[in-house]
């Protein structure tokens, strides 16, 4: 097997560009030396999604070591589980292109991973491509997930139409895809339906199908019928009760201001958590008692999952300094955002972000200043969104000018963070506030820096305001408002 691949490597070495080269010794440069040498503990590492894996594949084959299918599904499966779709999709696409066996799983694997990689057409393509006597139910099955996916309601009942007709929809997966296709779609009220039809064609509903009917229910306040389905589901002898499905009841028990009902599911939630060591679980139940006031139950639930979990993530610290600012203990949550930075490994700002918008909320925007400012004492960099959450505090205020200089910060470090975009409305605002009172100057350099998408209009507004205080031509700017379609009388 080792031979054969060695073989087809060193073939196609001529296809290897100095620049594939490069970039794999680049990343083998950047990585750890590591005590284990398999080949996921030399993938795991390479985050980015731009550098490639094949030459990580096909260096460990020229290396002689062995590799075998089960390897590479077991790889497969752990990029998926981390959302590492398009290294997923290369290692499957280099498996397949080497000789090594391919399932019917395996193309569907594939299939799923190029529809979530290159789009809904690529995933048709492929499917297309396909030999007929590979097109079985989890062919199909993977394609109805793309149309579930995009929310193709057509789409996805046509092909369920068909699988019917083939005979190969009956499984709980299939029917859960169209189930997941309303509640995308908000047509709740159809839920119920296919639940009863999967029941009617024999196919046993699992946890996620009963979660799903109960969520339908719950979403439009049918509390009795949500009751029910969760009766039946806590009778059937082949489901194993799950706390997810009790957070949810209960959720939907405290919107509708029954604390009692949502005590009952939440201790039904607690014993089967307490079981465990989920800290999502946790979470779950430190948020539920902090939407019912209950600073007990969210300081017990805290602390257990400090003893049952080995480690608590930025996540933990985020519900927890959320559940905390909800309940309006904001000098408590310092204290913790405090127990946070102590023992972080990477500074993540949408933790102290929770405690920014708390006291920003509460309108009490320059201790959140304040709090901002002493985090970059610290040696820390905020991201623009911590800035922006400043800004839009003072806005709130009317206090134009310290709105803009936080605005100004923000967009000093937007480089970094390019997937950021400011508020509209608060660039509106800062801008017709310069209009009136900053120089020309200054409101070009300010609209120079956004380097975004603002609404035009408000971005000439500020500019012809400025012009016309300082005594400047505004002919230059009326013509560029009239090539960009913006009447200057509105």
């Amino acid at each position: 097997m080792a031979s054969k691949l060695f073989s087809t490597i060193v073939n196609n070495k001529r296809n290897f560009t100095k620049t594939n080269l490069e970039m794999f010794t680049r990343a083998y440069r950047a990585v750890k030396p590591v005590a284990r040498n398999n080949l996921y503990s030399r993938i795991s590492p390479l985050g980015d999604p731009d550098v490639s894996l094949t030459p990580v594949l096909d260096q460990w084959v020229l290396e002689g070591q062995k590799i075998s299918e089960l390897e590479l599904q077991r790889i497969i499966r752990q990029l998926r589980s981390r959302k590492r779709f398009k290294h997923a999709l290369q290692v499957s696409e280099w498996m397949s292109g080497q000789g090594l066996a391919f399932s019917v799983r395996d193309h569907a694997v594939q299939l799923d991973l190029i529809g979530k990689v290159r789009g809904l057409e690529s995933a048709e393509t492929y499917f297309n491509s396909l030999n007929d006597e590979d097109k079985v139910d989890k062919l199909y099955g993977a394609l109805l997930n793309c149309y579930v996916r995009e929310g193709l309601v057509d789409e996805s009942l046509s092909l369920m139409q068909k699988m019917k007709e083939m005979g190969s929809f009956g499984s709980a997966l299939n029917y859960n895809g169209i189930m997941c296709l309303y509640t995308n779609t908000g047509q709740h009220e159809k839920i119920p339906d296919v639940l009863f039809d999967m029941k009617e064609n024999g196919v046993s509903p699992d946890n996620f199908s009963y979660r799903i009917c109960i969520n339908s229910y719950g979403a439009r306040s049918e509390l009795s019928s949500m009751e029910n389905v969760l009766q039946e589901m806590e009778n059937q002898s082949h489901i194993s009760m799950d706390w997810g499905t009790y957070s949810t009841v209960a959720n939907y028990y405290i919107i509708a201001g029954l604390k009692e009902k949502a005590i009952i599911n939440l201790k039904k939630c607690e014993d089967i958590v307490s079981k465990s060591k989920d800290a999502l679980g946790y979470n779950h139940l430190i948020s539920h008692y902090a939407s019912l006031g209950n600073k007990d139950e969210m300081m017990k639930f805290w602390g257990l999952q400090k003893i049952k979990c080995k480690k608590q993530l930025n996540r933990d610290y985020i519900t927890m300094l959320g559940s905390l600012v909800k309940i309006g203990e904001l000098e408590e949550a310092e204290k913790m955002l405090e127990e946070w930075e102590s023992s972080c490994y990477c500074y993540d700002f949408r933790v102290p972000n929770i405690i920014l918008l708390g006291y920003s909320q509460k309108g009490k925007i320059e201790k959140a200043d304040a709090v901002l400012k002493e985090i970059v004492k610290k040696g820390k960099t905020p991201t623009p969104n911590s800035w922006s959450i400043i800004a839009a505090g003072y806005a709130d205020k009317n206090n134009m000018e310290k709105a803009f200089e936080c605005m100004k910060e923000a967009l000093a470090v937007h480089e970094e963070n390019k997937f950021w975009r400011p508020k509209p409305s608060l660039v509106s605002s800062i801008l017709d506030w310069l209009g009136d009172n900053r120089d020309v100057e200054e409101v070009e350099a300010f609209v120079s820096s956004l380097k975004i998408k603002v609404q035009k209009r408000n971005m000439y507004h500020a500019l012809t305001e400025a012009h016309i205080r300082s005594g400047q031509e505004v002919d230059g700017l009326l013509e560029s408002m009239k090539a960009d379609d913006i009447d200057e009388e509105k």
